[in-house]
C-alpha cells in the first residue's frame, strides 16, 4: 500500500504525543539528532516539512531548495516547538492532498513524486523525533503498519525479515543495530517512483 498524507498525519500525532510526555523539560539542555539539541532539532523539523511543501508548490528548475527558511522564536517553549511540527507537517499534508499525482520536484536525494515525499516526511518525524526522545527519557511507539509502509516505499532495499518494523526502520535509518545486519551508516531512502531506473543519491537525516 502507499505512503499517504495520512500516514504523515499518523506519522506526526504519534510522535508529537510521545514528546508531548517531555514537554515540561529544558529542550536545550538535552542532545536531539547529532550535534543538534533536541530544540533545534523540533526546528529543523517544523523547517523541514515546510521546506518539502515549498519545493513541490515552487518546483525550481534548477536543482535547489527554495529560499527560505522556518524558524521557530528564541523563546518558544517545547510544546510551541511540537505544535510548530505539527503545523509543518499539516502545511505539507495540504500540498500533498492537492497536487497533480504525476508532479515531481526536486530533492537531493532524487526527483521526487508525491508519495516520495509523503514517505520523506514520515521519515523524518519518526526519526528526529526519536533521537529527540531518546535524549528526553521518554518512549515513541508509532503504528507498526505505518512504518511497514515507510520501510517498504522508501528503503526497498532492506530486507529486515521478520524484524519489529519500528525497530527495522530505526536500523535502516542507522539509529540502532541489528545482530548479524551490517551497520547502516551511510543510508539512503529512494525518494524517486519505485519503478524510476534511476539511483538516488545518500541522504543520511
Amino acid at each position: 500500500m502507499p505512503v499517504t498524507p495520512d500516514d504523515l498525519d499518523a506519522a506526526i500525532g504519534s510522535v508529537t504525543a510521545g514528546l508531548g510526555q517531555a514537554s515540561g523539560r529544558d529542550w536545550s539542555a538535552v542532545p536531539g539528532t547529532g550535534e543538534l539539541t533536541a530544540w533545534q532539532t523540533a526546528e529543523h523539523l517544523g523547517d523541514c516539512l515546510i521546506s518539502y511543501a515549498g519545493l513541490l508548490i515552487a518546483r525550481p528548475s534548477l536543482p535547489r531548495f527554495v529560499c527560505f527558511e522556518a524558524v521557530a522564536e528564541a523563546t518558544a517553549k517545547p510544546w510551541e516547538l511540537l505544535e510548530f511540527v505539527m503545523v509543518g507537517g499539516r502545511v505539507l499534508g495540504a500540498v500533498l492532498r492537492t497536487t497533480d499525482p504525476d508532479v515531481r520536484a526536486y530533492h537531493p536525494s532524487g526527483e521526487a513524486d508525491i508519495e516520495g515525499f509523503a514517505g520523506m516526511g514520515c521519515v523524518e518525524v519518526l526519526v528526529h523525533g526519536e533521537d529527540m526522545a531518546r535524549g528526553l527519557g521518554v518512549t515513541l511507539d508509532p503504528p507498526r503498519d505505518l512504518c511497514s509502509r515507510v520501510l517498504a516505499r522508501m528503503f526497498p532495499d532492506v530486507d529486515a525479515g521478520d524484524v519489529d518494523p519500528w525497530t527495522a526502520l530505526l536500523w535502516a535509518t542507522d539509529r540502532t543495530d541489528l545482530p548479524g545486519r551490517p551497520s547502516r551508516e551511510g543510508w539512503q531512502w529512494r525518494s524517486a517512483p519505485l519503478d524510476d531506473p534511476r539511483s538516488d543519491r545518500p541522504n543520511g537525516s
